[in-house]
């Protein structure tokens, strides 16, 4: 499928912000998220149904489905923006209008739970989106965190070339296998992109640079996701691999036996005989990369680097 670019943001553009799955606890972060945004000159159109709560979801599946269905379809909104993950995203899939976003590209932006969407969007209609901060986790903060802040809106602002992405400071990648590799970037949650798996929206992995991350996550059960990757052949399939960060994925109850998370790593990646790098700066963390999933990516682990070689707005 032919990949789909959106329009770049301008400053004046309209933002429109959604819950497609779980609502911030704090409403009042949605707020702030919101002032940040109109602050650096943007106009924000909120969905109807946001604020809203049914249980751990956003509002109801058919209020969350408007919203995402109203921003795409408003002429006016140039960018959608996720208020947050947790959960709920995946209810949606079946439901959505993938023609309606085929017809009216922009930019979609979120991580985590998103994923479900993200990757759905990327498989039905070849769009472009952006595993990137959220306007409650990420845009709510007092101190926005600069070196995500400027990552971002230079990938949604500037239609060249992206190049290469660097780690913050001195944060150093991890090489667990050396080569190079090329293909199209795809991936995110693990969790989410493994609950895929089965379905219309699971990804093509032929060719493509897989990124991965996850948080909250015990070994054991880190362990489960990666075996689903390797029986799957998804291993097998993609060029390269780059993993982002395991955000407190530890055993927390310290009467069970355990491996380490690097254990864990160790064991399914060892025998890779392909590029593979570790602690790239995405994922749960404040200094998060922005990742445009669909654009073409060269990794090369010899000489430590990956490198978006194409924008990823028009």
């Amino acid at each position: 499928m032919k990949t789909l670019k959106p329009k770049k943001l301008d400053k004046g553009d309209v933002i429109g912000i959604i819950s497609p799955a779980s609502s911030p606890d704090d409403l009042e972060k949605i707020e702030k998220g919101t002032n940040y945004l109109e602050k650096l000159g943007y106009r924000v159109e909120i969905g109807e149904n946001v604020g809203k709560k049914h249980g751990y979801l956003a509002g109801s599946d058919e209020e969350r489905l408007k919203d995402f269905h109203s921003m795409f379809r408003n002429k006016d909104v140039k960018a959608v923006f996720s208020v947050r993950g947790g959960y709920g995203s995946g209810r949606l899939l079946d439901k959505i209008d993938f023609n309606l976003i085929k017809k009216n590209p922009k930019i979609f932006v979120g991580y985590s739970d998103i994923t479900a969407l993200q990757l759905s969007i990327y498989k039905k209609t070849g769009l472009v989106t952006f595993a990137g901060p959220m306007v409650a986790t990420d845009f709510s903060e007092n101190t926005v965190n600069q070196f995500a802040e400027e990552n971002f809106w230079n990938i949604l602002t500037n239609s060249k070339k992206i190049g290469k992405l660097h780690n913050p400071g001195d944060s150093k990648f991890f090489v667990l296998k050396n080569g190079r590799a090329e293909g199209r970037i795809i991936g995110g949650n693990l969790a989410v992109l493994v609950s895929l798996f089965g379905t219309q929206f699971q990804p093509v992995f032929k060719d493509t640079i897989l990124i991965i991350e996850d948080i909250g996550e015990a070994p054991y059960r880190v362990d489960r996701l990666l075996n689903q990757l390797r029986l799957a052949n998804v291993l097998k399939d993609v060029k390269g691999i780059i993993l982002g960060r395991f955000v407190d994925c530890y055993e927390t109850d310290k009467t069970k036996e355990t491996i380490t998370l690097n254990e864990v790593i160790e064991h399914y990646f060892h025998k890779i005989k392909k590029p593979i790098l570790y602690n790239f700066s995405h994922g749960h963390i404040k200094e998060n990369l922005t990742i445009p999933f669909g654009l073409n990516c060269k990794l090369n682990t010899s000489r430590g680097f990956v490198e978006i070689t194409e924008s990823a707005v028009i």
